[in-house]
C-alpha cells in the first residue's frame, strides 16, 4: 500500500506540496476549508487577503513556478484574478483537483507517537472525522491571521485591519489614517487618497520605496541581473542607492522619512506611487501613534490630527490554530524549522510556504516541496541520502539572508533572501535521487 500525505491547504503552498509528494509516488490528500482553489489568491473568499486591485510585486519570472510557465500573454506583473487562473491551470495540468477535499477544516494535528521520528499523524476535522496518516505538510499560509498594535486610549472611529480591505470606496469624503509601511499599507494608502478628504500616513521608520521599473525593466530582475553578475552585496547597495536617488530622488526631498537601514536589510516594499502622491501633498507622512483620544489621534512629537477611519496594514501574526507549538520547535514567536520547513526531530512533519522571500514566492515553494517530498521518500524507501539531511535539521538555525543582516522585527521572522535560499534549497535536492522537477542552476 502507498503511504498517505495530509496536505493541509489547497492555495499555492498546498498545490506544490500535492504535485510532487504525487509524483515520488505517494497517495496524497490536500484538505481545504473553503469550497475552492486558491487560498489568499480566491478574490471574495473568507480566506483571502487581497483587496481588487491587487497585482503580483514579484514580475512574472520571478514568481512562476519553473516547471510550469504563466503564459506568455501575461503582464510584468499579473493581476490576482489572472494568478487564480494560473493556480487553476497549474493543478489541472498535474492532475491534482482529484487529491483536494473541498469545505474540509482541519480542526487538529497531533502526533501518533511524539517520541518517534517517523511518527504518524492523527488529523481531526472539523465535522468530527479523524484519519491517520503517515506524513502530514502544513501549507495553511501565514498571512492571514492579523496582527494589531494597542496603543493607549480609546478611538471613537473606526478600525480595520488591511486583511478586511477590499475597495477604496469605504474611505469616501472621509479623514483616512494608514498605519504600516509594508506594500499593503503603502497600496492601500494610495487608494485612499484618491477619493478620501485627507490621508495620512504612520511608519514607525522610514524605508526604502522602489519603483516597480528600474531602466526600463521590472526591478526584481534588474536586482537579479547583479546576482547573475555576482556583484557583491556593497556593490549592490551602491547601485541601488544611485537607481534609487536618479529615480526616487532622496526621501527626505519627497517628505518621506529618513530610513534607518541600508538597502536590502527590510522586506522590499515596491510602490512607484507613494512618493509621488506624497510630494503633491495628497498623503501626508506621521511618525509612530502614542495614544487615542476619541477621534483624534496623537503622534510621536506631540502633533495630532482628526481621525474617521484607521486602517492597520501591520501584517500578520504567524498561527497555526490546529497543531500545538511544542511541535513546530516554537521558539520566540517563531517556528524553529530547518529551511524553514523541516521539523528538528519528526521526519514526517513539513511546512510549505512559510518564507517571506524578498522577490517571488512560487518557485522557492516549488523547490521547498521537491526537496520535502524526496526526503519523505528516501525515509520511506530507508535510502542513505535521508540521514545526512536528518542530522543537519536536528541543528535548525541557519542563516536565510546571504550574508543580510535583516531589522530585528517580527515583520523578518521568515524573512529569505531568494537568490541564496533557492541555491541552499537546490544543493540539497543535488543528493537526493533525481526526478524532472525543472532546471537546477
Amino acid at each position: 500500500m502507498k503511504q498517505t500525505v495530509a496536505v493541509i491547504g489547497a492555495g499555492s503552498s498546498g498545490l506544490a506540496a500535492a504535485r510532487h509528494f504525487v509524483a515520488q509516488g505517494f497517495e496524497v490528500h490536500v484538505f481545504e476549508r473553503e469550497d475552492d482553489l486558491g487560498g489568499n489568491w480566491n478574490y471574495g473568499k473568507p480566506c483571502a487577503r487581497i483587496y481588487r486591485s491587487t497585482h503580483t510585486i514579484s514580475s512574472k519570472p520571478g514568481t512562476e513556478f519553473p516547471d510550469f510557465p504563466m503564459p506568455q500573454e501575461y503582464p510584468d506583473y499579473p493581476h490576482h484574478t489572472q494568478i487564480l487562473a494560473y493556480l487553476r491551470a497549474y493543478a489541472e495540468a498535474f492532475h491534482l483537483i482529484e487529491h483536494i477535499h473541498f469545505s474540509s477544516s482541519v480542526r487538529q494535528v497531533e502526533p501518533v507517537d511524539e517520541k518517534n521520528a517517523r511518527t504518524r499523524w492523527h488529523v481531526t476535522f472539523e465535522h468530527g472525522y479523524s484519519k491517520s496518516f503517515d506524513f502530514v505538510v502544513i501549507a495553511n499560509g501565514h498571512n492571514w491571521f492579523p496582527k494589531w498594535p494597542e496603543y493607549p486610549g480609546v478611538f471613537s472611529g473606526r478600525m480595520l485591519h488591511s486583511a478586511e480591505y477590499r475597495t477604496p470606496d469605504i474611505f469616501s469624503g472621509q479623514r483616512v489614517l494608514v498605519v504600516g509601511g509594508g506594500n499593503s499599507g503603502c497600496d492601500i494608502a494610495v487608494e485612499a487618497a484618491m477619493v478620501a478628504d485627507r490621508v495620512w500616513h504612520s511608519t514607525r521608520r522610514g524605508y526604502w520605496y522602489m519603483p516597480k521599473y528600474l531602466l526600463g525593466r521590472p526591478a526584481d530582475q534588474v536586482g537579479d541581473l547583479m546576482l547573475i553578475l555576482k556583484l557583491p552585496l556593497w556593490v549592490r547597495r551602491l547601485a541601488a542607492s544611485v537607481m534609487y536617488r536618479l529615480l526616487v530622488g532622496s526621501p527626505e526631498k519627497t517628505g518621506l522619512p529618513r530610513p534607518d537601514h541600508r538597502f536590502f536589510e527590510t522586506h522590499p516594499v515596491i510602490n512607484t506611487l507613494l512618493p509621488y502622491y506624497i510630494a503633491q501633498g495628497d498623503i501626508t507622512p506621521m511618525p509612530d501613534i502614542e495614544r487615542y483620544d476619541g477621534n483624534t489621534v496623537y503622534f510621536s512629537g506631540a502633533s495630532a490630527v482628526e481621525i474617521d477611519k484607521i486602517v492597520f496594514a501591520t501584517g500578520y501574526r504567524i498561527h497555526f490554530p490546529f497543531i500545538d507549538e511544542r511541535h513546530l520547535n516554537w521558539q520566540s514567536g517563531r517556528p524553529r524549522l530547518f529551511l524553514n520547513m523541516f521539523h528538528p526531530d519528526y521526519d514526517s512533519l513539513f511546512v510549505s510556504g512559510l518564507i517571506q522571500p524578498d522577490s517571488g514566492q512560487f518557485g522557492l515553494v516549488h523547490w521547498q516541496m521537491c526537496l520535502a517530498s524526496q526526503f519523505a521518500a528516501a525515509v520511506r524507501d530507508g535510502q542513505p541520502a535521508a540521514e545526512l539531511l536528518r542530522r543537519h535539521k536536528a541543528r535548525p538555525n541557519l542563516d536565510l539572508g546571504g550574508g543580510i543582516r535583516y531589522k530585528n522585527t517580527s515583520r523578518h521572522y521568515l524573512e529569505v533572501e531568494h537568490w541564496h535560499y533557492r541555491r541552499l534549497l537546490q544543493k540539497w535536492i543535488k543528493r537526493f535521487p533525481q526526478a524532472d522537477y525543472g532546471t537546477i542552476d
